[in-house]
């Protein structure tokens, strides 16, 4: 099977986006791993399939790079509705399904795509570490020095604890610097620390607002190792945050086709 594919990415957090509103595509889990490999593949953080689904504008349909389904990815959705546009569904608004619920987003002429998140009611507070879900969950704990910190063996080691080694786990190390927060994120299905993790810096933005260090009332701007992101949300009481939208470029990085068996 020749597979025609587009290469994505929102602040080096790459994907292989893939047109399949004629419902002829499906992979398997090896297939969709090899795909994302990065040294026998086309290399990528996950792949996703844009699909036709009623009501909506398309569907998210997202795959880890280990080839499995997955929970909802912030930057991955904002670089398909950057791909919507490309493909002519929309011009500069957006209506999409994916596995945690419907979406909004909106993108403007410097390709900046803002992508509304769903609400969050409930954060828990550790002894040294917080845990949420922003459409996929997360592990959060503020660090000193994020930039030096071994992020994938610590980011590992926390991923695979009694607590989340069945279900799995992203893992964020946060610090406050002068006017944003440095966010680094261990991803589960990925097994690796990543450039950027949309639903990770979202977490660490509103963790970040509990905690007072926000350097903002009601927005946040992020600083990861792929480039620079910004979170904006209301809140009421202590953990109520809704209207949030993740903010950042998705950009188109080349395309092409490959041979699969």
């Amino acid at each position: 099977m020749q597979l025609s594919f587009y290469k994505y990415q929102g602040t080096g957090n790459d994907f292989i986006l893939i047109d399949n509103r004629l419902n002829e595509i499906s992979l398997t889990t090896e297939q969709i791993h090899f795909l994302c490999h990065r040294r026998f593949g086309i290399g990528a953080d996950g792949l996703m399939l844009l699909e036709l689904e009623p009501g909506f504008d398309f569907k998210m349909v997202y795959y880890n790079s280990d080839g499995n389904s997955s929970s909802m990815c912030g930057n991955g959705g904002r670089c398909i509705t950057a791909f919507a546009k490309h493909l002519g569904i929309i011009e500069n608004k957006a209506k999409f399904i994916a596995t945690d619920g419907p979406h909004e987003a909106t993108i403007d002429e410097q390709e900046i795509v803002s992508l509304k998140m769903q609400d969050v009611k409930q954060v828990e507070a550790g002894d040294d570490f917080y845990y949420l879900n922003t459409g996929s969950p997360h592990y959060v704990k503020f660090i000193n020095d994020v930039e030096k910190f071994d992020v994938k063996n610590m980011g590992y080691l926390i991923r695979n604890s009694e607590r989340f080694k069945e279900e799995g786990t992203n893992v964020n190390f946060i610090e406050r610097l002068e006017d944003n927060l440095f966010v680094r994120t261990y991803e589960r299905g990925v097994e690796d620390e990543t450039y950027s993790c949309g639903t990770g810096v979202t977490a660490a933005a509103l963790v970040a607002a509990i905690k007072g260090v926000s350097n903002g009332k009601n927005n946040c701007f992020i600083k990861t190792l792929g480039g620079n992101l910004e979170v904006k949300f209301e809140r009421v009481l202590e953990q109520n945050f809704y209207n949030i939208w993740l903010i950042g470029p998705a950009v188109m990085v080349f395309k092409g086709s490959i041979s699969l068996a």
